[in-house]
């Protein structure tokens, strides 16, 4: 199967590639879509020492050989992650030829820009309109619950948010001080959990937990490998609910859509992102921004006091609810309080009702959501407010419990066990249900393999289950109101890797030659690239062996990188700028070692190589 490689020029992740989620004050006076300065300050796509930065898919989670794969190319790692199968790297433009030849790769694609989209309950009417302050009332103000706010950053100096703020990371400095330098972070932390102290400003959840992520700089820029990162961090460290006011108008890539979808999907986090303001008056266009658009994600639109689709709030499909987002009063960095708007202020309205909810205890957020919203616009969903109005009161209930289960509701519940053995529960599979063709119940199992959903309306759902070890099943259940329907699941263990070859010798195989040719005006730089084949005996490739050697003739350097599963490992020399026809590169292997096994250097059939310029 060929790789698919994506590259994109320089140009093109400067020119109209994000959205800005925070509208400047212009667009209040009716002006769409107005030129944001900070545009000007976008990093320019490219890296230290000429290498440009790069989400690097591959077939297994990436280890050792995929960085010393990288490390051998001339690459610099930036990430390694677990979250997805993927790695953030810079690399040499002309390194991409060779690395789609490798059959570990799955897809190379631009590590893409991201930027910002930009009395007490009285002076918050974004707040006061969604009705949190009922739920307030009835003692639910989401207490303990983990909200990240991955953006700019969050001045936790800040009287209204010092005592919730909890910690986090700055992935843009790489240290453990996320201090906002830019202010949108700030601002869209108080509208989630602003104190509830009789001064400034409340939160819809001012009890809630903050942790700040920022991937923003202080221009209010930065990369989705960050992103990923902080997704990877939410994860790590237990967090509930995303907040994320920035989007891109293309499309982010496979590596951000599987880092969002296993957030929520595999670890149960709800992701809400602001819509983007890239909307027109009319309402019409499917103008959604990433990461917005994708399904484990809540997209959210922008209204002002009257209810009303803000002209610059944008339309589509993929949008799923709708909150204020006009002249939103909340925190300012240096402890202060001001006015923005824009579609990132409408989203911690949203992400602040999560929390309410999940204080409270419902267990299906987003089908709750949906269906407690105030109907705007067309009747039902549609593309200009989605499902409607948030209303945090319905949503967490005004007494802080949950909202009464529709009539006729029912349950679908079963147990996941080994196909293997009928008796061998397994804990911690996840459940998917899905409810009515649009919103996902996820749950899972407890150590008897025990699982339920409640409060499932009468109709045919499709519940999917996976566990790790385990190949996925998935079978069609019809309830009926009032109902039990069962859905059990017996899991087919996936098959086990074959055993690795028992220790014994190892030795070089072969040494494959290429040159990799650059032409920058009138000059031409030539790479070559030696690709060194260990196997064992009965030629078996070994992986994680450590293979070292040196170069010589045109250039010289020493060396050193890990094998992967086919056995092969990739060396770059130095670039040679306008070598004469027939100068000679050589690549020579010094060393073999591998824990246990024994370097049967006499037993090579290549123990150098070399390749000319033609």
């Amino acid at each position: 199967m060929k790789i698919k490689i994506i590259i994109v020029s320089v140009l093109l992740l400067l020119v109209g590639v994000f959205t800005c989620g925070c509208v400047p004050f212009m667009e209040n006076l009716g002006l769409v879509n107005p030129v944001n300065e900070e545009q000007s300050s976008l990093e320019k796509g490219g890296s230290p020492e000429g290498l440009v930065k790069f989400l690097v898919g591959f077939r297994e989670k990436p280890g050792l050989p995929e960085q010393a794969l990288v490390n051998s190319m001339g690459g610099k790692i930036k990430y390694t992650y677990h979250l997805v199968d993927a790695m953030a790297v810079s690399l040499p433009q002309q390194a991409i030829d060779a690395l789609q030849k490798n059959p570990k790769i799955r897809y190379v694609e631009p590590d893409g820009l991201v930027s910002v989209l930009d009395t007490e309950l009285d002076n918050s009417w974004g707040v006061k309109r969604i009705g949190a302050g009922l739920v307030h009332d009835a003692l639910n103000k989401g207490a303990g619950v983990k909200v990240a706010v991955i953006d700019t950053g969050i001045d936790y100096n800040h009287p209204d948010l010092n005592s919730n703020y909890q910690g986090g990371y700055d992935f843009v400095n790489d240290d453990s001080d996320p201090m906002d330098d830019h202010g949108h972070g700030t601002h869209v932390a108080g509208t989630i959990a602003a104190l509830d102290d009789g001064m400034g400003v409340v939160g819809v959840a001012p009890e809630a937990h903050l942790y700040a992520l920022k991937v923003l700089s202080s221009s209010g820029s930065g990369s989705y490998s960050d992103v990923i990162a902080a997704l990877e961090w939410c994860v790590d460290n237990g967090i509930q609910v995303t907040n994320n006011s920035y989007g891109s108008a293309g499309d982010a890539g496979i590596s951000v859509k599987k880092a969002f979808d296993n957030t929520y999907y595999n670890y149960g986090i709800i992701n809400v992102s602001s819509a983007g303001n890239s909307g027109d008056s009319s309402g019409s266009g499917d103008t959604i921004t990433y990461p917005a658009r994708y399904d484990s994600v809540i997209a959210v639109a922008a209204t002002n006091q009257s209810d009303l689709r803000t002209s610059w709030s944008s339309t589509g499909p993929d949008l799923e609810i709708s909150a204020p987002g006009l002249s939103i009063y909340s925190t300012l960095i240096g402890g202060g309080y001001g006015t923005k708007s824009g579609t990132s202020m409408a989203s911690p309205h949203v992400a602040g009702t999560v929390a309410l909810m999940i204080a409270a205890g419902v267990s299906d957020i987003r089908g709750q959501l949906q269906s407690t919203a105030d109907d705007l616009g067309a009747a039902g969903c549609d593309s200009q407010y989605g499902y409607g109005l948030v209303n945090a009161a319905e949503a967490a209930g005004e007494d802080g419990g949950e909202t009464p289960p529709p009539a006729g509701a029912g349950t679908i519940a079963g147990k996941v066990t080994d196909a293997t053995s009928a008796d061998s529960a397994i804990g911690g599979a996840k459940v998917v249900v899905d409810v009515e063709g649009t919103s996902l119940s996820v749950v899972t199992t407890d150590t008897s393999g025990y699982y339920e959903i409640t409060n499932v309306v009468e109709g045919t759902y499709t519940v999917t289950t996976s566990a790790e070890g385990y190949e996925n099943a998935n079978q069609g259940v019809t309830i009926s109101a009032d109902a039990q329907s069962t859905a059990n699941f017996a899991l087919n263990p996936l098959p086990a890797p074959p055993p690795p070859p028992a220790p014994g010798k190892i030795y070089v195989s072969n040494i494959d030659m290429v040159f990799m040719k650059a032409v920058a005006g009138k000059n031409t730089f030539y790479t070559s690239v030696a690709t060194v084949s260990i196997v064992g005996e009965n030629e078996t490739p070994i992986e994680g062996a450590v293979v070292s050697g040196h170069w010589s003739g045109a250039t010289t350097g020493t060396n050193s990188g890990i094998t992967d599963t086919s056995g092969i490992v990739g060396f770059q020399s130095k670039k040679v700028k306008n070598p004469k026809i027939g100068t000679t590169f050589t690549f020579t292997v010094d060393n073999v070692f591998k824990d246990g096994w024994i370097y049967y250097a006499d037993a090579n059939v290549k123990t150098f190589d070399s390749i000319s310029v033609p």
